[in-house]
C-alpha cells in the first residue's frame, strides 16, 4: 500500500463506489480496486479466508456495472468443459451443439481458484488472455467486456494447487479483502443475516458504455516521457535485483500503465503522474515476481520503489 490516497473526483465512478460500500462495510479500498480493473480492462485476483464477502461483492459489482453474471465453484474434479462449455451430439439433428459454460458472461467470478487441478486452471487462461475460448477446434468469442474476479485460499491451507506463474500474470491486480474492523464487524454483527436484493440495484452503466470508456481512457490519458522512462527503470531493477529469479515483463509494464492512466481517469486528470504508477505498484506487479528462496517479492518491490528517484 501508498501513504498516497486516491481522491475519486469522476462523478459516474464516485456514484458506484457509494452504492456498492454498504455492500462491504469499511472496505472502499477493495471496492477502488474493483473498479481499477473494470475501466482498465484488467482481472481481480483475491486472497482470503472464506466468510469475508467476496461472493457478495462479485454479485453487487455486476447488477451495478450492469454486467452478466456467471460463477464457477473449483474443486479437485472440475473439468475445464465446466467452465468453457462442451458439445452435446443431438440424435434429433445428427449434429454437435455448443453448450456455452459459465465463462460465457461479462463477470466470471471463480470461486477458490487454486482448489481446481492445473488442467481446469489453464482453461481460464486462454479466456483471460484472449478474451475467447477453443473447444474442440472451434474458437468462441466471449462477450465484451469481459472480467474474472477469482478468489483463491491462503496455498497453505488443504486441497490448495499453487497458480503457475503464468496464470498469476493474467491478473492485473493481487490484494485481499481482510477482516473488517471492530467497527464495522460490529455493525455487521447486530444487523445479523441479511438477503441482499441486489435486483434493486439499478445499474449506473451498460456494456457498451464501460467499454467504451475503457477506449477513452487507453486513449485519452496522457503519460510523458519522464514518467515513461520511470516505468522502465523500475521494470529493469526488478530483472536485474539479485534477490529476483524473474523481473516485470513488458506485459506487466503495460499492465501498470493501464493501472495508473485509470487511476488518473478517477482522479479528474488527463494526464498520469508518478503517485498513479505507485498507488497500486505493490498489488499490480508483486505477484508477476519470482523471488529467491528467502526472499519476498513484495519486500524486494518496496525496496526498488523507495530507491529508485522519482520523476
Amino acid at each position: 500500500m501508498s501513504e498516497y490516497s486516491i481522491e475519486v473526483k469522476n462523478p459516474r465512478a464516485r456514484e458506484a463506489l457509494d452504492r456498492l460500500a454498504p455492500v462491504l462495510h469499511g472496505k472502499d479500498a477493495v471496492l477502488l480496486r474493483l473498479l481499477v480493473c473494470v475501466f482498465a480492462g484488467g482481472h481481480l485476483l483475491l486472497e482470503d479466508m472464506p466468510g469475508l464477502g467476496k461472493t457478495t461483492l462479485a454479485l453487487a459489482a455486476s447488477r451495478l456495472l450492469g454486467l452478466s453474471f456467471g460463477r464457477v465453484q473449483c474443486t479437485n474434479d472440475l473439468l475445464p468443459t465446466d467452465v468453457t462449455g462442451v458439445n452435446v451430439y443431438r440424435a434429433d439433428s445428427g449434429q454437435f451443439q455448443f453448450y456455452a459454460g459459465p465463462v460465457f458472461h461479462h463477470l466470471l467470478l471463480v470461486d477458490e481458484i487454486n482448489r481446481a487441478t492445473p488442467k481446469t486452471q489453464s482453461a481460464l487462461l486462454e479466456a483471460m488472455g484472449e478474451e475467447q475460448v477453443t473447444v474442440d477446434g472451434r474458437s468462441y468469442a466471449l462477450p465484451n467486456p469481459f472480467f474474472v474476479i477469482a478468489t483463491q485460499n491462503p496455498v497453505e491451507n488443504a486441497g490448495t494447487f499453487p497458480l503457475p506463474e503464468s496464470q498469476m500474470d493474467r491478473f492485473m491486480i493481487k490484494t485481499s479483502i481482510g477482516y473488517p474492523s471492530r467497527e464495522d464487524e460490529r455493525r455487521i454483527l447486530r444487523l445479523g443475516p441479511q438477503k441482499n436484493d441486489f435486483a434493486s440495484f439499478q445499474p449506473l452503466f451498460t456494456p457498451d458504455e464501460i467499454v467504451a470508456l475503457q477506449g477513452q481512457i487507453e486513449r485519452g490519458i496522457r503519460v510523458g516521457d519522464r514518467l515513461l522512462d520511470y516505468v522502465l527503470d523500475l521494470e529493469q531493477r526488478t530483472r536485474t535485483h539479485p534477490l529476483l529469479e524473474g523481473g516485470i515483463s513488458p506485459r506487466g509494464g503495460m499492465m501498470i500503465l493501464r493501472v495508473a492512466r485509470t487511476l488518473a481517469w478517477l482522479g479528474g486528470r488527463d494526464y498520469v503522474v508518478p503517485e498513479d504508477v505507485r498507488f497500486l505498484a505493490l498489488e499490480t506487479w508483486a505477484h508477476r515476481l519470482q523471488a529467491r528462496k528467502g526472499a519476498s517479492g513484495a519486500g524486494v518491490l518496496s525496496q526498488i520503489l523507495s530507491e529508485t528517484p522519482i520523476p
